[in-house]
């Protein structure tokens, strides 16, 4: 089950004005677009689009800056909902979880089908909120099913219909095929999964390397992951996919600011911390930049993810322009371990933590705008 335009749709529910209205959300003018509603995506606005672009194309367009507590509140809601269908849910985001239904048409006495038709009923109306479902025999398959007919999508893919679905279907639904390994497919003349269906695995394998074998299984609709309810988190990263390529350092900043303070939140909801940081970088060529760094202790303050990986980034030098952005946390473990001794080669950090986390309870207290840093304007 997948949300539709899921931050713009709790916004217009919670302000029925805005309900015809085009509909972004994210920063000011030199911000980006976090999302959008579906009226201002057929102007061509997306995520991660600069904001200064998006009010191009969608000039009456409303933006209202993100409210994640009440995004947060509105997930947990529908993660109650789906807790009456089935205990196995392996959530992807706040918006989006995989279902395993496998014995349950016995508990509820209706098909998996209908119980799904139900769960986005119950989101409407009680909620305010749709959502698209897909519904397979694998999460490969139900992956792709959610996206075939968004907003309020309902989509099946059997497993006897399966190869013929696939057939014709353009690489590029392959989940995490990014438009590089798309490239690589495309000048293999590998185009569509019929196309992908005609390689060898051994082939796949010494053309693709590790990927090579998984494409053979997925060219056949295979995907053999189970929905794991409670998979142990190795690693909190964000990452951002630029509209246009840049290498406007002011606006990378924002962009690094931004992605430190979503693994710091999500690091420090989960009670967690880590020891190692990761930036990620592709250029305009494809090709990928990653650095990382390991730390005397583990940390979960934005301030110290940021520094890091803007550390990582200044190292570069002058290698952009760039189409996507990551930070990551790794080498996870529980937040009693973090941040204890601070930083001996910088005497402030331990007070810019204090009052980072003084600026968390307002936050908490008065919502996510209540407080913000002015380089997450940029």
């Amino acid at each position: 089950m997948d949300c539709d335009a899921f931050y713009a749709s709790v916004e217009k529910r919670d302000n029925p004005d805005l309900a015809d209205k085009p509909v972004i959300i994210g920063g000011g003018r030199r911000g980006v677009v976090s999302t959008a509603c579906y009226i201002a995506r057929i102007k061509g606005v997306r995520s991660a689009m600069p904001m200064f672009k998006a009010l191009k194309l969608c000039p009456d367009a409303v933006v209202v800056r993100p409210r994640m507590q009440a995004y947060v509140e509105v997930s947990r809601q529908v993660r109650a909902l789906m807790e009456e269908l089935t205990p196995a849910i392996e959530p992807l985001s706040l918006d989006e979880a995989f279902l395993d239904l496998t014995g349950t048409e016995r508990l509820h006495h209706a098909p998996p089908a209908l119980m799904l038709a139900r769960l986005v009923r119950r989101m409407e109306t009680e909620l305010g909120i749709s959502g698209s479902i897909g519904l397979s025999h694998n999460k490969f398959l139900a992956k792709i099913a959610s996206d075939l007919d968004k907003p309020r999508g309902f989509s099946i893919i059997g497993k006897a219909e399966t190869l013929d679905f696939l057939a014709p279907q353009p690489i590029r639904l392959i989940w995490g095929v990014g438009q590089a390994g798309q490239a690589a497919l495309e000048n293999a003349g590998i185009r569509t999964f019929a196309d992908l269906r005609r390689w060898e695995v051994n082939d796949l394998t010494h053309r693709f390397g590790s990927l090579g074998e998984r494409l053979y299984h997925l060219a056949r609709g295979e995907d053999y992951r189970r929905v794991h309810r409670n998979a142990p988190v190795k690693s909190i990263s964000n990452e951002t996919t630029f509209h246009d390529d840049t290498a406007d350092t002011d606006l990378l900043d924002g962009h690094i600011w931004r992605l430190a303070e979503k693994a710091s939140d999500r690091a420090k909801a989960k009670g967690l911390a880590g020891r190692t940081i990761t930036l990620k970088l592709k250029r305009a060529d494809f090709k990928l930049i990653t650095r990382r760094t390991t730390l005397r202790e583990p940390t979960q303050i934005a301030d110290r993810i940021y520094r890091t990986a803007r550390e990582l980034f200044d190292q570069l030098g002058k290698n952009g322009p760039y189409r996507l952005i990551g930070v990551g946390l790794s080498d996870l473990t529980p937040a009693i371990e973090a941040d204890l001794s601070g930083d001996l080669l910088d005497p402030q950090a331990t007070r810019r933590a204090e009052a980072e986390r003084a600026s968390d309870k307002i936050r908490a207290r008065f919502g996510p705008d209540a407080i913000v840093k002015g380089r997450a304007l940029r």
